[in-house]
């Protein structure tokens, strides 16, 4: 009887712990769920186009004429019409449209770039594939998988039925028909059918026009100088050196500024506001090179001219919309000549605090990873702006600046009009006067989500729109349209309430060994190449120092943060930071088949075609078809500081 008093007692203190554990379990989930819900640190840019090239948002209906900088996320489309070229970026990957190529971003975020080919030609570059990457072009009868960096060329025939998938440099697996097959450098390989498919191999084909283009901007972005200071994953670096020149200045370092401006120019006052996913109202800037200055780093006014600071080095810094504060666009505010919207850019070292949900952790890194700031200043900051909702607090150094300012009225910011040629006239005082904000109470409008884009005179054909294609990697679903998200939300889409609490108080981090205990902040710093991170080292929001592992590929962020703040925030439309789970099934995608052991008649078919390539090869590729090596990341250089001179006796 003692004994069972005994079990009885031991099993009473068990649940008593279990239980006093549970909330501590339930909120480390809770926060691994909101993080999964934060959107893409990256976006597509179309920075090329040439002739008619359409493109369609996603969810939306409406085909329009693409705009230069637009950026682009999972769901949005692009056509390349007869006679035309495009070309986006997605970090230091390049893709490539040849005439009468249509593709859709089934899917992009942190690990996956996922592009469907309806039909047409597309080359994709490669630089650097990190361990946990993914780089998947679908097809509609293979999925063309990018395991190495490389050059990759991938025909569609015109009604879908074959797909030619050439490897200049690098390594791809085509899965498909039950089968896969891997296509290494030098190899072309040709794929007939849907259910069945007819494989061939043979040797890269003589090269054509497009592939020389290709090559003519491949080499461009190779000798880009300002990946002497940037990261080559800012998407947008490579029009830097066209358009400016990089300087340095006492106090921010190696900086950039425009070559050419017009009279009455400032950071974001020359292009349009549009609605773009999870991220709500971001900046289209017009300038050639109004890509990476305007979503990622700071701007400062130093020696009676504007300057971008990129921030640190980081191997993959985390995209903005805009990093601006708004000024007077709180809900029943106007200014004396009417309702209205201003804002004005941030300064080096200023905080920029999301107007959309997002984990606690993803404020830190959208921080860190594009200005010198401290995670301690970004808590203060945080704490003051979203928990006290005290934004008056705040100094900010731009808003002061003659200028420096925009504002535009309700209807030319909704309606992604041209800012330039719509400013409203207030005075000095009554900005430095009006209150400064993270969010804006605007709502969307159709327009807002179609941009500046013009109606498309072209299309692609019926066919190449609704045609299926095979994947390897389930995508998430289409994203819905503004409409329907607008329902949903009973017509309040743009009321972003974060009711998120301070870090001090909520933010938990799980350790190595499964214990959940309070982060302290604390300044973010970086370690020598190679270099193993202790735990104590792990920053607020899991972030750690941006250090490539031994075999240079280097790891994002993400892929390390181990916990986040719970935010209760909705899924996202782009696709989250997580891995992606099984979901409905997207209507333009069906899932490869089953991959099948070959019998031994089919692997000697495979070893004969393999060994007819090889024999058939030349001694080294013919000048036509040469293709430079992927280089290695340039590394900043290091700045050395002028000698100081002796001031006279």
């Amino acid at each position: 009887m003692k004994a069972q008093r005994q079990g009885w007692a031991w099993l009473a203190v068990l649940v008593g712990l279990a239980l006093l554990q549970s909330p501590v379990r339930a909120k480390a989930q809770d926060q691994d769920q909101g993080a999964d819900q934060d959107p893409p640190g990256r976006v597509a840019r179309l920075n090329y186009s040439q002739g008619s090239v359409s493109f369609q948002p996603a969810g939306e209906g409406d085909w329009v004429t693409a705009v230069p900088n637009r950026p682009m996320v999972t769901g949005d489309n692009l056509w390349a019409d007869e006679d035309s070229r495009a070309e986006a970026h997605i970090g230091s990957t390049a893709l490539r449209l040849s005439p009468k190529t249509g593709i859709t971003f089934l899917n992009i975020d942190d690990r996956t770039v996922q592009i469907r080919v309806a039909q047409g030609s597309l080359i994709v570059r490669v630089r650097h594939v990190d361990d946990d990457d993914t780089y998947e072009v679908d097809t509609p009868n293979i999925a063309f998988s990018l395991l190495q960096p490389g050059e990759y060329r991938i025909d569609v025939s015109e009604d879908g039925s074959q797909t030619i998938t050439t490897v200049w440099q690098g390594r791809g697996e085509v899965t498909g028909g039950g089968f896969s097959y891997i296509v290494v450098a030098n190899q072309s390989a040709t794929f007939t059918g849907s259910d069945h498919l007819d494989y061939d191999i043979g040797q890269v084909p003589q090269q054509d026009d497009f592939d020389q283009w290709a090559l003519d901007r491949d080499q461009r972005e190779d000798s880009a100088d300002s990946a002497n200071y940037v990261s080559r994953e800012m998407t947008g670096y490579e029009d830097l050196d066209d358009n400016g020149d990089w300087t340095y200045v006492a106090g921010y370092g190696e900086c950039w500024h425009p070559r050419v401006i017009v009279a009455g120019w400032a950071p974001y006052r020359f292009g349009h506001w549009a609605w773009i996913g999870s991220w709500g109202w971001t900046w289209v800037g017009d300038e050639p090179w109004g890509f990476a200055p305007y979503h990622y780093g700071r701007w400062a006014f130093a020696g009676g001219g504007w300057f971008w600071v990129p921030g640190p080095v980081v191997v993959r810094p985390i995209w903005a919309p805009a990093l601006v504060a708004f000024v007077g666009g709180g809900p029943g505010f106007h200014f004396s000549a009417g309702v209205g919207v201003g804002w004005f850019p941030l300064a080096p070292g200023e905080v920029f605090v999301p107007g959309y949900r997002v984990s606690r952790g993803y404020v830190n890194e959208v921080n860190v990873t594009n200005t010198t700031v401290s995670v301690t200043k970004v808590t203060n900051v945080y704490n003051t702006v979203v928990v006290n909702k005290r934004a008056s607090n705040v100094t900010y150094v731009n808003q002061r600046v003659n200028n420096g300012v925009t504002v535009v009225s309700h209807d030319t910011f909704v309606n992604a009009r041209p800012v330039g040629k719509n400013i409203m006239h207030v005075d000095a005082r009554e900005i430095a006067a009006a209150p400064v904000s993270h969010v804006i109470s605007e709502e969307p409008v159709r327009q807002s989500v179609i941009g500046a884009g013009r109606p498309a005179p072209v299309k692609p054909p019926a066919a190449v729109i609704s045609r299926q294609v095979v994947a390897r990697k389930t995508p998430p679903p289409p994203p819905r349209g503004l409409e329907q998200r607008q329902v949903q939300a009973g017509g309040h889409l743009n009321q972003q309430s974060l009711n998120r609490e301070s870090l001090n108080q909520q933010s938990l981090v799980r350790t190595e060994t499964g214990t959940v205990r309070p982060y302290q902040g604390q300044a973010a710093q970086r370690t020598e190449p190679g270099a193993q991170t202790p735990q104590s080292e792990i920053k607020p929001g899991g972030f750690r120092p941006f250090t490539p592992p031994n075999n240079n590929n280097a790891t994002r962020p993400t892929s390390q943060r181990p916990v986040y703040e719970e935010q209760g925030s909705p899924a996202q439309e782009n696709g989250g930071r997580g891995t992606l789970q099984e979901q409905d099934t997207h209507p333009l995608v069906r899932p490869a088949p089953p991959v099948q052991q070959r019998s031994p008649e089919q692997e000697q078919q495979q070893q004969q075609k393999f060994s007819t390539w090889q024999q058939q090869r030349p001694a080294s590729p013919p000048p036509a078809v040469q293709r430079q090596a992927v280089p290695p990341p340039r590394q900043p250089e290091q700045r050395q500081e002028p000698p100081k001179q002796e001031k006279p006796k």
